[in-house]
């Protein structure tokens, strides 16, 4: 039995040390990342405003308000001026979207939205201009209301970094991805006033050249689903490499300097796995049950959600719902900790230990609990009896 424990654990070395070596949280943590916002239509203004009421009610064990991280889109359609062979833009900064930037900027203010960059546009803009020569409704949404929403277009078509003009989708030269990322990074800036560290790909779909040209201009941290798709398949679903990604992971992407030096990208990658869609029948006790799991496997709760839920017939049910979980959230964890998906990726990076557990014991503790979330090792572990002293241990590192 021992001989046959010895290579279970064998198979799955390289997984279990990826997650021994994943930070161990030793506080609850919640941040809700919602995507989408931004330049597209105005009713987001007061989508916003009343999101940053409802955060402003909440607080954590220091003060901090309940915070949303906000993937920002920084561009959409010129319906006005979008011809069958032109592109035209608005960006998000344009006078005529200001009410939706001015909402956002007030919640900055309070402490309660943090932009991250999404994207110039939801799209690759010459991959919607050229679906838009065979698809009515890919025309009708290229000249037609003004500041469409993104989410009315083919899913294929919603991702950045791949040309989904044609299935399976195509690569994009990377000449054109280094020119994309300077202009959505200087953007960001320039409407912010500050440089994008954070960075969310539009349906999770990058790669190493996206991530080399975001770190070419400021971006550090990636946010991910704990995997990482590069394209879109026959059927316009997206593929991605096979990598499973953890918490705090280094990027191997590089770096090519001008003077032709070449170094690590610095990229780190945070993990958003947990979902949080009111408008799809997530109730409050689904975001707790979430904050709950992550905080046993000593984990961040980054909950996704997105801005179909905040606005329209669904927005007053998806307000309360967000209002409920984080009010039992509070209840439930006194300790619990608000903070931004930055203040995450660099409490993990400094190694913050009051936030992060260092001692071997809970350490050990935490690794083995996230050892059941490996695909079949805990089956195997069952059945080759290596469950039970796998228990034992758990227990006395309690």
């Amino acid at each position: 039995m021992p001989l046959v424990w010895a290579l279970l654990l064998l198979v799955y070395a390289k997984r279990l040390a990826a997650l021994w070596h994943e930070p161990v949280w030793r506080v609850p943590v919640l941040v809700v990342e919602s995507d989408d916002w931004g330049a597209g239509p105005l009713e987001q203004a007061a989508a916003l405003t009343a999101i940053h009421a409802v955060l402003l009610r909440h607080r954590d064990a220091t003060g901090q308000p309940a915070k949303m991280t906000l993937g920002v889109i920084l561009a959409v359609v010129d319906t006005a001026t979008t011809t069958a062979s032109a592109y035209q833009r608005v960006v998000f900064d344009d006078a005529r979207l200001a009410p939706v930037l001015d909402a956002l900027r007030g919640g900055i203010a309070a402490g309660v939205f943090v932009p991250q960059l999404h994207g110039m546009e939801h799209y690759w803009p010459p991959a919607v201009l050229a679906a838009a020569q065979t698809d009515s409704v890919v025309a009708a949404w290229l000249t037609g209301a003004a500041w469409p929403a993104t989410e009315a277009l083919p899913s294929a078509l919603q991702s950045r970094w791949t040309d989904a003009r044609v299935l399976p989708s195509l690569s994009l030269p990377v000449a054109e991805i280094d020119v994309a990322a300077a202009l959505e990074t200087a953007t960001f800036a320039r409407i912010f006033g500050q440089a994008a560290r954070v960075a969310v790909p539009t349906t999770f779909v990058w790669n190493d050249a996206v991530e080399r040209a975001w770190a070419a201009h400021g971006v550090r941290y990636i946010v991910t689903p704990g995997t990482r798709h590069t394209g879109r398949d026959a059927a316009g679903k997206p593929i991605g490499d096979g990598r499973v990604i953890r918490n705090g992971e280094r990027s191997h992407s590089g770096v090519r300097y001008p003077n032709g030096e070449r170094r690590n990208s610095g990229i780190r990658y945070l993990v958003r796995d947990q979902y949080f869609e009111p408008a799809l029948g997530h109730d409050a006790a689904r975001g707790l049950a979430a904050l709950a799991r992550q905080t046993l496997l000593g984990r961040p709760a980054l909950l996704e959600t997105h801005r179909f839920n905040f606005i329209g017939t669904a927005a007053a049910a998806s307000l309360q719902t967000l209002d409920v979980m984080l009010t039992e959230a509070r209840g439930a964890y006194p300790g619990l900790r608000f903070m931004s998906t930055e203040q995450i990726a660099e409490a993990m990076l400094q190694t913050d230990t009051a936030l992060l557990e260092t001692g071997l014991r809970w350490r050990l503790r935490a690794g083995l609990t996230r050892s059941h979330t490996l695909p079949r090792f805990a089956r195997l572990a069952r059945l080759s009896g290596l469950a039970l002293p796998l228990w034992i241990m758990q227990q006395l590192s309690a």
